[in-house]
């Protein structure tokens, strides 16, 4: 693991990398919250994690140290959304300037981005200055890059192709990227952004603190068996989660997501089990390996789980509505661990 100083002081807030609510995990699966509705939420918005947000990543060897803050080098990995920065942001505006979690690989006189955005992988910057191009069949990205005093940035411009008159697209983009004591501060502008743009701080995930665990007993959230089910208001598909009776210090549950012309395009595996005086929500979207996520608070209603390891969404909360005509119903919300837009899906229990 690397040492790195912010380590040594708490977050602000507990930032839990949450999976999607089992409800069902496509919604996101083609991108960032917020940017498409396809069906009910997801684990991943895009791609499955590198590994479980649980797990220790290798330790830096004894012999090897960190890389230094101002030295290009430090920009090197993953890095996860922590917090926005942004001056004059009000709650519902919180959220990451870019992608929830990308990567950089530095090479010799280059970074190479990924999960930057646009879709392009492997995208190489050289440092001196010089263009690399990324043909589309209807654009063409140019990215251009620098490291100056300390500081990692680069401009990528759409051009598109035959010369067409803009659609009031964004045409520019400008991120920098610079590390700090508390960790990676990302900066982004556009042409069709304000003021100086937005900011978030990243970090690895090894260096994301857990939050702590409530104590509870798989008995305690005895209210979620049973059969759930939905229709989303969007789009028309039915969303279901279907959750056993509490037993053995586990309950298991399937979903299952089913579009307007009975097609199943999601279904996800979810558990819930007891685990060193707590409970933890595992969720495995399309059969994936398991993303794990923490109970923090628990009533007799209300159960949320966090885990600010993964990208999005970080928090996950089940509760139960008011038992009024038709038997009361479930809420599911995820999102961020702090402010932006929470989705919710609302579920009835099946038949009432």
């Amino acid at each position: 693991m690397r040492s790195h100083p912010w380590l040594t002081s708490a977050l602000a807030s507990a930032l839990a990398s949450v999976a999607t609510l089992g409800v069902a995990l496509t919604a996101l699966a083609s991108g960032e919250p917020g940017a498409q509705d396809s069906g009910a939420p997801t684990t991943q918005p895009s791609a499955q994690p590198s590994a479980q947000p649980t797990a220790q990543p290798p330790a830096r060897p004894p012999t090897q140290s960190p890389p230094a803050l101002d030295s290009v080098g430090a920009l090197d990995g993953e890095w996860i959304f922590v917090e926005d920065k942004t001056e004059g942001h009000t709650l519902e505006q919180l959220g990451p300037p870019m992608a929830s979690k990308m990567w950089m690989r530095v090479e010799e006189g280059a970074v190479v981005l990924n999960g930057h955005g646009s879709g392009h992988k492997d995208v190489r910057i050289a440092l001196d200055g010089s263009v690399t191009e990324v043909p589309e069949p209807k654009t063409i990205s140019r990215y251009r890059g620098s490291w100056k005093d300390g500081t990692f940035e680069y401009k990528v411009e759409f051009e598109r192709v035959g010369g067409g008159v803009g659609d009031g697209s964004t045409q520019w983009i400008r991120r920098s990227f610079r590390m700090t004591p508390e960790g990676l501060l990302v900066r982004v502008t556009s042409d069709r952004s304000s003021g100086t743009g937005a900011v978030g701080l990243y970090r690895h995930a090894e260096d994301i603190p857990m939050p702590t665990p409530a104590n509870a007993v798989i008995g305690d959230v005895a209210w979620l068996a049973g059969a759930w089910v939905g229709t989303r208001a969007e789009t028309g598909s039915s969303i279901e989660e279907r959750w056993s009776p509490p037993l053995g210090g586990a309950m298991l549950a399937v979903s299952r997501s089913v579009n307007t012309k009975g097609k199943m395009f999601a279904f996800e595996y979810l558990r819930i089990v007891e685990r060193d005086g707590g409970l933890v929500y595992i969720a495995q979207p399309g059969g994936a390996k398991g993303t794990e996520f923490v109970l923090t608070e628990l009533t007799t209603t209300r159960a949320v789980f966090e885990n600010p390891r993964h990208d999005y969404p970080k928090r996950i909360v089940y509760e139960l509505s008011g038992e009024g005509e038709g038997g009361g119903g479930l809420t599911a919300t995820i999102g961020q661990l702090k402010g932006g837009t929470p989705r919710r899906f609302e579920f009835k229990r099946e038949g009432k």
